[in-house]
């Protein structure tokens, strides 16, 4: 649908955009429309003046309420009609997910499959949709109605009457109730699981009886028949969300447990993988004594790539470089050659003494683009591979790029203070464009200088290579300036924003970080209490050029505590200096061992991207060369990593 706007002329605003009428040309209108847009969310329409915006490129949010308020009392011609009108804006798909679900709630069916192009998002939806579908393909809605059934939490009203019919023909019978039942005990949703348990008949009261024990007491899980309910076909689902709960609540007993249960119970190999994969993740989590030989047994069998590389990383944590090799070549294929795992088996080879081996490893994950491709590229003494797209567009291109549709559309939303929206509309034109497009959208991004558009831009198209648009120089002013006044790296500073927030000022995480480098309330005051400054408070901690200066202290004194070694910095700054200290406490010899000892995957995720991610910035710098670059300084690479790392105070 964007092919055909790159290719028509401007309209509504390509004149005005031609000959270059200043952007202050559209006060006025944007103020009505701004207006008129607030009354029409509010159903207000006596407020809404249509002839005074029915040239501006917004009309089309406004008519949405209009329809949105409309329904079900309108045709789905009418709807069908706006959709047309509003193919290329995220108005489109907006508006036909409202008609399916005030036709689906009218029992309008016809129409609902006559705007529908193909299952809905969401629950609600979905369960309207294969409803208003039951008539016509009975199969294909009875098994994405059953589909919809089995989950372990409360479904929309909306479903109701998909799973009342699913139930009086068949389709969800006493099994599919029970395995809801399980998947429901398993989530901790005991209101539904006993609702659920109304819905059995007599047969599987023993089976009741075993959750009803197990609930309260699990390691009265040995004790219970290895057959339950009607021709045993409780047992696997009981057994299977039985075992769950006892792991994650007690493994070691939880293990002992299926010692004994385990060889009178039968069942089929896929239903007791999924008990052992469950069981050997958490034995290895938290190092259950006693569980390894066990572990080793059982891990061929269970195609798990998360135990796989939880048994690497106990083979490095014991330096059993035999095991790193063994275990690495039992993983997938696709998952032995991520470079990490490469730069593994080169390092294991290398400590062995098999150094071509080594070396061979050491060139696959050179070739990544990543913290372990860059290690690995150190070891080989050989520079960093950026594999950096270049793109080109001219000022004769950005201009076809202002008169689409979609970008007037998105740069008048940001007139009028509609940040997400306008977000919205870009991304929806970047998503349904063509490689080109997205990268001449991505173009006229970074001209606008909308850094946070920007790199979502490259993270909806996927160029992963386009670093200068992946990681743009943002608020690079600020960076320099705090980053000399602190001593702290500037490049690293920047990776650390990018990473927390993508470059958004605004942005807010669930815990309440705020700001470009994402800082708690209680941090961002008491730095600057440690500056002399006043509190900024929840909103004032936005402002980037203060989030930057506090973030930079911040750092700064991290570094300090850890004597300038950025990889216990970068650790610190994600999951906090106690737990580091605590992490340091078990004492390695080298950085890549450090980081595989971290127990928080989210931790080592982050300081491998930070590390990594300080290396392009200062290769962008560099005109994209990284001669003179280092992934770690010398003592980083050699230094200890134990509680000696820790200054003195």
């Amino acid at each position: 649908m964007l092919v055909s706007t790159f290719r028509r002329t401007a309209r509504l605003l390509g004149t005005a955009l031609l000959v270059g009428l200043p952007a202050f040309s559209w006060a006025a209108s944007d103020s009505e429309l701004r207006d008129a847009l607030a009354a029409a969310r509010e159903q207000q329409w006596e407020r809404v003046n249509s002839r005074s915006i029915e040239s501006h490129p917004l009309r089309g949010y406004v008519e949405y309420h209009r329809l949105r308020g409309q329904l079900p009392n309108l045709s789905a011609d009418a709807i069908n009609g706006f959709i047309n009108q509003y193919a290329d804006s995220p108005l489109a798909g907006w508006m036909r997910g409202q008609a399916i679900a005030k036709f689906g709630h009218a029992g309008r069916y016809n129409d609902l499959l006559a705007v529908a192009d193909g299952e809905p998002a969401g629950a609600a939806r979905q369960c309207y949709y294969y409803m208003a579908l039951l008539a016509t393909q009975p199969q294909l809605a009875s098994e994405a109605g059953l589909e919809l059934w089995l989950t372990g939490s409360s479904q929309p009203d909306a479903c109701d009457p998909l799973f009342n019919r699913l139930r009086a023909d068949g389709t969800i019978d006493a099994a599919a109730i029970w395995e809801r039942k399980m998947l429901a005990w398993q989530a901790g949703e005991m209101r539904l699981s006993n609702y659920l348990s109304g819905l059995l008949n007599g047969q599987w009261q023993t089976a009741l009886a075993a959750v009803d024990s197990a609930t309260t007491t699990p390691r009265a899980i040995t004790q219970f028949p290895s057959c339950l309910g009607p021709e045993c076909a409780a047992t696997a689902s009981f057994y299977q969300a039985a075992m769950q709960r006892f792991t994650r609540d007690d493994t070691p007993a939880a293990f002992a447990a299926w010692q004994a249960l385990s060889p009178r119970l039968s069942l089929l190999p896929s239903d007791r993988a999924v008990i052992e994969e469950e069981l050997a993740f958490y034995a290895l989590v938290r190092d259950v004594p006693g569980t390894l030989s066990w572990i080793d047994s059982v891990l061929p069998t269970l195609e798990s790539e998360r135990v796989l590389e939880l048994r690497v990383r106990h083979s490095l944590a014991n330096r059993d470089w035999n095991g790193v090799l063994h275990w690495i070549a039992e993983m997938p294929v696709d998952q032995q050659e991520n470079s990490r795992w490469q730069y593994w088996l080169g390092r294991a080879n290398a400590q062995l003494g098999n150094h071509t081996a080594a070396e061979e490893r050491y060139q696959q994950a050179a070739t990544d683009r990543s913290f372990y491709g860059f290690a690995a590229a150190e070891k080989l003494g050989q520079p960093y591979q950026l594999n950096r797209e270049r793109n080109h567009f001219d000022e004769a291109s950005r201009q076809r790029i202002a008169q689409l549709p979609t970008v007037q559309r998105t740069e008048a939303l940001l007139r009028i203070g509609e940040d997400g929206l306008a977000n919205s509309e870009w991304l929806n034109a970047v998503q349904n464009g063509t490689p080109q497009q997205a990268r001449a959208l991505a173009d006229y991004a970074a001209q606008q200088q909308w850094h946070a558009r920007l790199v979502q831009t490259t993270i909806a198209a996927e160029m992963w290579d386009a670093l200068d648009w992946r990681f743009p120089q943002a608020y690079y002013d600020s960076f320099q300036h705090w980053g000399q006044l602190t001593g702290v790296d500037p490049y690293l500073l920047m990776a650390i924003a990018r990473r927390e927030s993508a470059y958004n000022p605004d942005a807010l995480s669930p815990a309440g970080a705020r700001g470009l480098m994402q800082l708690m309330p209680g941090t961002a005051s008491q730095v600057s209490r440690e500056l002399g400054i006043s509190d900024p408070g929840p909103y004032g901690v936005l402002d980037p050029a203060l989030n930057i200066r506090l973030g930079s202290t911040y750092l700064r004194d991290k570094l300090q505590r850890y004597q300038g070694n950025r990889l216990a910095a970068a650790a610190a700054y994600n999951a906090g200096p106690g737990r580091v200290d605590q992490w340091l406490g078990d004492g390695v010899e080298a950085f890549d061992l450090f980081v595989e000892s971290i127990p928080f995957r989210e931790t080592r995720d982050y300081v491998q991207a930070v590390l990594s991610y300080r290396v392009i910035y200062e290769s962008l710098a560099n005109g994209g060369s990284s001669e003179g670059v280092s992934l770690l300084s010398e003592n980083e690479q050699q230094v200890r990593y134990d509680r000696a790392l820790l200054a003195r105070r």
